[in-house]
């Protein structure tokens, strides 16, 4: 399986609508605290604005609910992981990327035969706070040496000037967050994502 070297992670339909026909081929909608109504019902409208864009959606910890609105794609972290149905995941034919950040954890993923593995955080991160030091790109390429040919996604602090070392040093894919959506302009920083990440496509 090919990712597209661009993974977008936003927090709503709404960001999916605005930057999604900019040429964004991969966008993982990654939705905290939210009642299951509205939950379902982003879900929903993401979905069919990626199907309109040939985009593909998805999304993240809320796998019951992807499996009901017949999605293609889920990401679980390492805790979603434990509670999830991987049984039902896969009958419903839906694709699975997992994070990791350390040896143990790779080694939980790995197990579950994930169609991709997340890498974080690869720099400090504003995002989250987290308990895990950034991995750098040494640890990129040792990731990418023991999961390939599983795809491997590198997330935490990156820009577009970081990109090329990202890929040089085997992720298949960057995935950002706050370097777009916290950008005074999203719309102009997307389209430099898009065209830094055409390269490796």
């Amino acid at each position: 399986m090919k990712l597209d070297p661009f993974y977008l992670i936003v927090d709503s339909a709404a960001w999916i609508e605005r930057l999604v026909p900019l040429g964004v081929g991969l966008v993982q909608l990654r939705i905290k605290n939210m009642d299951e109504g509205r939950l379902r019902a982003e879900i929903r409208k993401a979905k069919a604005l990626c199907a309109r864009h040939e985009c593909q959606l998805i999304v993240n910890d809320h796998w019951r609910l992807a499996i009901e609105e017949r999605c293609d794609f889920v990401h679980l972290g390492q805790e979603d992981l434990q509670a999830a149905d991987l049984p039902a995941i896969r009958t419903a034919g839906i694709k699975l990327g997992l994070s990791t950040h350390d040896h143990a954890e790779l080694q939980t993923a790995m197990a579950a035969r994930p169609d991709y593995v997340a890498l974080g955080p690869v720099y400090p991160t504003i995002l989250k706070k987290m308990k895990w030091a950034p991995q750098g790109l040494e640890r990129v390429r040792a990731w990418k040496g023991a999961v390939a040919p599983t795809p491997l996604v590198a997330i935490g602090g990156l820009n577009p000037g970081r990109l090329d070392g990202i890929f040089e040093a085997g992720a298949d894919s960057a995935a950002v967050v706050t370097d777009i959506t916290l950008n005074p302009d999203p719309e102009a920083r997307t389209r430099e994502w898009i065209e830094k990440t055409d390269p490796w496509r």
